[in-house]
């Protein structure tokens, strides 16, 4: 059987994290996970740490404003779920294509 609807685009990522999970302290046994794909990192990265509005981060990642939005959005919810409930984060997955810039895509912490 054919999957319904169109196929998903390849998201553009620049940036690739050193650690690919992350678990909470404190909790006895093993956690739960939530997995995070990597064009959502991606897409908290631009939006949250860097600043960018949407329209610009939708022209980084080669998507629409709307898919943007929607990448945004599970990603928020995916990071706000496992804070609350204290699931490990593991990063992975996703469509996406590495296209590393020039520069240091994660601006200096002061």
């Amino acid at each position: 059987m054919k999957p319904k609807g169109r196929p998903k685009k390849c998201r553009i990522v620049k940036f690739t994290p050193l650690i690919s999970q992350f678990s909470p302290r404190g909790k006895a046994g093993r956690p739960d996970e939530t997995c995070l794909n990597l064009d959502e990192l991606e897409a908290v990265r631009l939006a949250d740490l860097s600043g960018f509005k949407q329209k610009e981060c939708a022209e980084q990642m080669h998507v629409s404003q709307q898919t943007f939005s929607r990448i945004l959005k599970k990603a928020r919810k995916e990071i706000a779920t496992a804070i609350v409930r204290g699931h490990a984060i593991k990063i992975h997955g996703g469509k996406y294509q590495i296209q590393i810039p020039k520069q240091n895509p994660v601006p200096d912490q002061k």
